[in-house]
């Protein structure tokens, strides 16, 4: 459940369109700083990366983070990411016309900081990068 700061929160910046780094402050130190955070929060934050079309980097960096920390460490099992979790992440990451590349570096980030990943999200991180590196690959090749 998302609570009252945070639904004002995404329809400030939804009017606004972009994501700063004043945004970033206000979401790390009063919004989120003392609250559990559920996967309704990393999912709507998801999304929002997904719907913003300007965002700083530090959303990005701290949206990489945040979903690391709940995934691997305080969503138990601690460490693992099991089948259940790699579907979720799978589903939310990918959501729309596909995952952000905030959303893919959430993958490999988890996938490289977790004791134990499930082959689905392994697959799911390794495929997308390839993919990703496959698309630049081409367009380096067409442009030259």
């Amino acid at each position: 459940m998302m609570g009252h700061e945070l639904r004002e929160f995404v329809d400030r910046v939804m009017d606004h369109r972009a994501i700063d780094d004043q945004d970033v402050k206000v979401l790390q130190r009063e919004i989120l700083n003392d609250i559990v955070v559920t996967r309704d929060i990393v999912d709507v934050l998801i999304a929002l990366d997904r719907a913003v079309p300007k965002s700083c980097e530090a959303f990005g960096d701290y949206l990489v983070a945040l979903t690391v920390d709940f995934a691997v460490w305080e969503n138990r099992p601690t460490g693992v990411i099991d089948r259940d979790k790699a579907h979720w992440l799978m589903t939310t990451l990918s959501a729309g016309e596909g995952p952000t590349a905030t959303a893919q570096r959430i993958a490999f980030e988890i996938v490289r900081e977790a004791e134990h990943c499930d082959e689905l999200l392994l697959s799911f991180a390794f495929a997308k990068g390839a993919a990703k590196s496959a698309q630049s690959g081409l367009r380096n090749v067409l442009a030259n």
